[in-house]
């Protein structure tokens, strides 16, 4: 979550939440605190999404309430947006989002920023990245992105249209950094799908894909290869299926009728033309992938002849119970392919080389890398340097600084906002005296300053 601030009117640039550590037992999520906001409902102009993640909308649910006002505007893509929508429903307590679509393009007035809307390659569709003019300058917030000329499931980066927003004299860039530690070039989706097909053709039993309920188009290469190779496709975890739902409506992605069956119906075909998609390859306790390794699913179970793709990265802190979950499967007699062993899963973030490319296209007076750990935002600045930035204008914020912005120069305030963990579990809200990987960004308050709260 990042806040845009100018002499007090505060533009909202997602709202997502960041999953717990394996020393949170019992949390569900950690939101964003807003305590800065507490008393300031009323210059809030309004809250933007770049794309439909849970980590830039999860928190929607826990904290709209409090910063609701009548006159809150807010804006999201198509899919972004009936993501959102149909969250809310799981949360009948809350009134249904008045949400304005905008797409590829788009162009909003909030107040004193104006806002253009530009499509990003990301790992979902309907990703964009935000061109915000403010009365001290340009600012180009870059979304997560990454370049992909041959994408499945979207358009290839518009590098013209990037070319053409560089050359508006941008103060200051927000920069995507969690793949700023990884050398060389993002793989192209087009890649990853080869190497699933490879498995699709050597596999004899059934094959058992699990990955992010939010990694749409993933979903779509897995139906598809399904498809290609006679397979029926179950799925499997509350957030896959909705998720699969609300993107067949609105045609992200596409099956043939007959394809989707239920887990049950599975039992029905030989293992030779089933695949189950589920969620759960992060080892999460209470997913599909874990209750079927467990036997503790009610249809489903793990056996000698199986396939069980994990087609994602490990997010830092989920080593061991990925890697439990990884021996629980082998030990029923299923074989598991993961990421280092082939190419089967792309992250949808830009590595050093086209970091360093972007650097160049926008040509930024200042930049500031946002999105990723510590360690990125450091590595991501140090790409600056080398791409010609004077070290003065680079800026890794911590979380819940404030970055202080005019014409002439950037800095860190002494002051910081607050950025205590805000946790969330079956009972609540439950705050915790610890600094927050999300930072919380501040444009600010004064005359021809801009502050911003950088976001996590």
């Amino acid at each position: 979550m990042m806040l845009l601030e100018y002499q007090g009117k505060i533009l909202i640039i997602d709202v997502g939440f960041r999953m717990p550590g394996e020393d949170m037992p019992g949390i569900d999520f950690i939101v964003p605190n807003i305590g800065y906001l507490k008393g300031k409902q009323k210059n809030i102009l309004g809250v933007v999404f770049t794309h439909g993640h849970y980590d830039h909308i999860g928190a929607i649910p826990y904290l709209i309430d409090k910063i609701w006002h009548p006159n809150l505007q807010i804006f999201a893509s198509p899919l972004t947006r009936g993501i959102i929508s149909r969250r809310q429903d799981d949360f009948p307590n809350l009134p249904q989002l008045d949400i304005t679509e905008v797409k590829d393009g788009s162009r909003i007035d909030l107040g004193i920023f104006q806002i253009e809307f530009f499509r990003q390659n990301h790992n979902i569709p309907d990703n964009l990245g935000l061109f915000i003019r403010t009365p001290i300058g340009n600012i180009l917030h870059t979304s997560d992105f990454k370049f992909d000329s041959n994408p499945v499931n979207d358009l290839p980066t518009d590098f013209q249209k990037l070319r053409e927003i560089g050359k508006r004299k941008i103060l200051l860039m927000m920069s995507d950094s969690t793949g700023a530690e990884e050398e060389g070039h993002s793989l192209s989706e087009k890649t990853i799908e080869r190497n699933l097909e490879e498995i699709f053709q050597k596999s004899h039993g059934r094959i058992i894909a699990a990955t992010f309920a939010s990694l749409i188009n993933r979903i779509q290469q897995i139906i598809s290869l399904s498809e290609k190779y006679g397979r029926r496709v179950a799925l499997e975890g509350y957030s896959m299926k909705t998720n699969v739902e609300i993107c067949k409506v609105l045609g992200y992605i596409k099956s043939k009728k007959g394809t989707i069956i239920s887990s049950k119906e599975s039992g029905n075909f030989p293992d030779s033309r089933v695949t189950i998609l589920c969620t759960g390859a992060q080892g999460e306790s209470e997913a599909a992938l874990m209750r079927i390794a467990q036997r503790d699913h009610r249809f489903l179970r793990l056996k000698k002849g199986d396939s069980v793709i994990l087609s994602s990265s490990i997010i830092p802190g989920n080593e061991r119970t990925v890697q439990m979950l990884k021996d629980g499967i082998l030990r029923q007699g299923a074989k598991v392919f993961h990421y280092k062993m082939m190419d089967i899963h792309a992250g949808g973030h830009a590595q050093q080389e086209e970091l360093k490319e972007m650097i160049e296209i926008m040509k930024p007076r200042f930049l500031i890398p946002i999105h990723g750990q510590y360690s990125m935002l450091v590595a991501h600045s140090e790409i600056a340097r080398e791409s010609g930035m004077q070290e003065k204008n680079v800026i890794v914020a911590e979380n819940g600084q404030i970055v202080n912005l005019s014409q002439n120069g950037i800095f860190v305030e002494k002051k910081e906002v607050p950025s205590n963990y805000v946790m969330v579990d079956g009972l609540g809200n439950r705050r915790r005296g610890r600094d927050s990987f999300k930072r919380q960004a501040n444009v600010g308050g004064r005359r021809n300053v801009c502050h911003c709260y950088g976001g996590g």
